[in-house]
């Protein structure tokens, strides 16, 4: 089910009516985040055992901790996607930034076949991929593809 955040911070005075997290996706990347940095700590920490022929210090095992720390950091910004509609228009955020669009720029949404993601039709034949409503949620995926469509037909219908 799509999450509703009446509540947020952002969210004080009623903006959005709707926001969209991907479900099973943020669960696979904290757990994928988590293997890495244990896997780098645990190298971290037998690096010096045995062994090898190289000359492994301590700088080296707090690097490659360091490395798998930095690289799961860099997992989690995949967890970022969110979709956010309210009276003002949609808000897009994928893996880097924002893009805010009004009612009059959007004609739709749309999930193409065999895509991993819906995606935000806009005027000119544009559009912009929407990676928190992903097919892997399934039903989640299809109650805010259903709750998006419902929000556009009221703020739409309230503009004309």
């Amino acid at each position: 089910m799509a999450e509703t955040k009446p509540d947020t911070a952002a969210n004080t005075d009623g903006e959005w009516d709707l926001e969209v997290r991907p479900h099973r996706a943020i669960i696979t990347v904290r757990i994928v985040a988590a293997v890495l940095a244990a896997v780098f700590i645990f190298g971290g920490i037998v690096l010096r055992q045995g062994s090898t022929g190289v000359n492994f210090r301590v700088s080296d095992q707090l690097g490659l901790a360091a490395f798998g720390l930095v690289l799961a950091a860099g997992v989690l910004t995949l967890t970022r996607p969110r979709v956010r509609v309210g009276k003002r228009g949609v808000m897009v955020r994928n893996i880097v930034g924002d893009s805010e669009f009004g009612w009059q720029d959007i004609r739709g949404i749309s999930f193409p076949d065999k895509k991993s993601w819906a995606r935000l039709e806009l005027v000119h034949d544009e559009y912009v991929p929407m990676m928190a409503i992903r097919s892997n949620d399934k039903m989640r995926a299809a109650e805010a593809m259903d709750r998006f469509r419902e929000l556009g037909a009221k703020y739409t219908g309230e503009n004309k």
